[in-house]
């Protein structure tokens, strides 16, 4: 089987890129960020744009006026979210598509709850499962509002997520993995000490490595499991692309020192939404249950 992007592939991927770098570069991050409140992370012009773009119809069927593509496709997509950190509930609102009128289009904001946790309730058009009483709690991700249900926990075995939620979101795990990946060794390249830049000394190459292939390890699991859709494999992609995420961003901030933790610098943000993604749908104790009940 030949696991390697088609032309149609790259070219859609190259496609998404293009359009979230002129409508949602960095300064759009930084201004999203810096915002008084969450609400102005979500842009309503931005999110029909996507709809107008197929970022949410990608997997209905052309004969529902969708894009008529499938998860290989839909991961791509995701991955380059990811990549700029882009906010709002972007799962849920595809998870919706062709059932919740608007969301195919980008009209609607669609989120949905977890059990426990919901994201962007206070923005979203249409909730998808309880949220009666839900109440805000303080998000670590700024870009990332959360309720939560009075008195829930989460289960270590469940309640099992959709599939396509748990590869998605591992999918934009993998963008943040490799950007954090890129920022290390664009820095490491830059800055210098003692005269030499900082990504000629072997500690600093080995933390870029590590970076480079738990990146690539989780991407290969992601792309792979997209292709089999066997919520075995999901499982295990978001368990590595979790791992790739957070870890990749905590060794972004060692490469960076002291920058790393300021403000500017943009790698907290990525570590802030790699640990809130690495709760949301599936977490670890979820998806290794996944996996020992297979073995």
């Amino acid at each position: 089987m030949d696991f390697q992007l088609n032309d149609d592939q790259r070219a859609l991927r190259t496609g998404v890129r293009e359009l979230l770098a002129a409508r949602f570069p960095r300064e759009a991050l930084r201004a999203a960020a810096d915002a008084p409140g969450p609400a102005a992370g979500l842009d309503r012009a931005l999110w029909r744009e996507l709809g107008g773009a197929g970022f949410f119809a990608l997997r209905l069927p052309e004969a529902e006026g969708g894009v008529g593509l499938g998860l290989p496709e839909a991961v791509l997509v995701f991955e380059e979210a990811g990549r700029v950190l882009l906010p709002g509930p972007l799962v849920a609102t595809h998870l919706a598509a062709g059932t919740v009128p608007g969301a195919a289009t980008g009209e609607s904001v669609v989120t949905m709850t977890d059990g426990v946790l919901v994201a962007w309730l206070a923005e979203a058009d249409t909730v998808l499962g309880e949220s009666a009483d839900a109440v805000p709690v303080r998000s670590v991700d700024p870009l990332t509002p959360l309720h939560r249900l009075p008195g829930r926990t989460v289960p270590a075995a469940g309640p099992a997520a959709p599939p396509a939620a748990v590869l998605l979101t591992a999918a934009e795990q993998v963008g943040s993995a490799v950007r954090t990946t890129e920022l290390a060794v664009g820095y490491a390249k830059e800055r210098e000490q003692f005269g030499r830049p900082i990504g000629s000394f072997q500690s600093v190459k080995h933390l870029c490595a590590q970076m480079l292939v738990r990146s690539e390890l989780a991407r290969t699991a992601v792309y792979a499991a997209a292709v089999t859709a066997d919520p075995v494999e999901i499982a295990g992609a978001k368990l590595l692309a979790d791992e790739a995420a957070v870890q990749g961003a905590r060794d972004c901030l060692q490469v960076y020192g002291g920058m790393g933790f300021t403000w500017e610098a943009d790698v907290h943000l990525h570590l802030k939404r790699a640990w809130v993604r690495a709760r949301l749908w599936q977490t670890a104790a979820q998806a290794g249950e996944v996996l020992a009940a297979a073995l």
